[in-house]
């Protein structure tokens, strides 16, 4: 039988359980990845079995994928930890790596891989999808604190992935629904909007989304569609060297590139290592057959990188005492800023 590696598409599924189709496309040689929704969760032990069906029904290796950053962007809650917004760290700083240790320890105790945190856009007071998602207006602040949450990820078993390069906070335009443009220049985005990212790449941040945010006075391309800003300056300039996930091609601002094949080769020839294709099964398809079927050695280390390490399951977590004194405390914050 041959074992598959990881793919370089991550795709979604419809519902709590897989479908025959769905058995198929999970097992593609381009498959690498199912990210999970809100409609995909009903309750630890459906999760747990479903992660374990998708497993079972891949070749070879696998990852699974959720936002699970806290605040509005939680899509498991009944029965997981409600976790704050980013931004209510600030006055509790001492309480981001406990809970960026808690939000992983969960995921890793149903079998999810990673969840796409943290946050490091600076909350410029403009976009309000980013707003309550940064961890502060201060980018001095906002690394801090990004870094204290990955650090408690990373002590559950699970890699981080820093969003959205090289900063989506000054942009009134949601990228869900629009093409939002950053007319700053280079060095103001370098100044400010990069610093988090930078910190973080040094200390041996695994992974970056860059943004669909066009920063037009420094390339024409959306960053995740641009080789300037991720093979110049994140590759070359930062020094990074962990795994680029697109962020979704399906949203509005991936939609100049064209249909979804253009839009995968394109932010694939800038240096994307992963393609998220979601909410559109019939674009994803489309996706998993057009790509060409290529062994990529660097590739499959950077996203082997992204695995999560050995985790207890619920049942047993829920049974530590830190599991137990986190949650009190994390439980504390969040009645403090309801």
């Amino acid at each position: 039988m041959i074992e598959y590696p990881i793919g370089p598409v991550m795709l979604d599924v419809a519902g709590l359980t897989l479908t025959q189709h769905e058995r198929e496309i999970i097992n593609h040689p381009n498959t690498g990845a199912v990210i999970f929704f809100a409609r995909n969760y009903e309750s630890p032990e459906q999760i747990t079995a479903l992660v374990n069906s998708i497993r079972t029904a891949r070749q070879g290796d696998i990852l699974i994928a959720v936002d699970q950053e806290g605040g509005r962007v939680q899509r498991f809650r009944n029965g997981f930890t409600r976790l704050p917004a980013a931004c209510c760290y600030a006055d509790s700083p001492e309480l981001a790596e406990p809970a960026g240790w808690l939000m992983a320890a969960e995921l890793r105790a149903v079998g999810v891989d990673f969840s796409f945190a943290p946050v490091l856009d600076v909350d410029c007071g403009i976009s309000q999808v980013i707003g309550d998602r940064s961890f502060s207006t201060e980018c001095v602040d906002a690394a801090k604190l990004a870094s204290a949450f990955r650090k408690g990820m990373n002590s559950a078993g699970m890699a981080a992935t820093g969003k959205h390069f090289p900063g989506h906070g000054a942009v009134a335009a949601d990228s869900h629904l629009a093409s939002p443009v950053d007319d700053r220049d280079f060095d103001s985005i370098m100044a400010k909007d990069v610093l988090p990212f930078k910190q973080l790449i040094a200390e041996g941040l695994e992974a970056i989304m860059p943004a669909h945010v066009v920063y037009s006075k420094v390339d024409a391309n959306p960053a995740g569609f641009s080789a300037f800003w991720i093979q110049q300056v994140l590759r070359q300039q930062l020094n990074f060297n962990g795994t680029v996930f697109s962020d979704d091609l399906s949203m509005e601002g991936a939609a100049f590139a064209g249909g979804f094949v253009e839009r995968a080769l394109m932010a694939q020839q800038a240096g994307c290592d992963m393609l998220l294709v979601c909410n559109n099964s019939d674009a994803a398809e489309q996706v998993l057959e057009s790509l060409p079927i290529t062994q990529n050695s660097v590739r499959e280390q950077r996203l082997n990188a992204m695995r999560g390490r050995a985790a207890l399951n619920l049942e047993q977590l829920q049974q530590t005492e830190k599991w137990q004194q986190t949650v009190v405390l994390i439980n504390q914050l969040m009645a403090k800023h309801a």
